[in-house]
């Protein structure tokens, strides 16, 4: 039977998941909500001319 305490000493996380998640977080990706935002933005200022 597996020692799931035992196991959990030994686990170590891998460098690959850190360095990928740093890689992820420091990214400027545009979502769905910033696309709405540009779009009301350009619709208000060409509403205006």
């Amino acid at each position: 039977m597996i020692d799931f305490e035992e196991e959990l000493k030994k686990f170590h996380p891998s460098l690959e998941v850190e360095d990928a998640e740093e890689a992820i977080y420091n990214q400027d990706l545009t979502d769905m909500a910033d696309i709405l935002i540009k779009m009301v933005e350009k619709a208000k200022t060409e509403e205006e001319e």
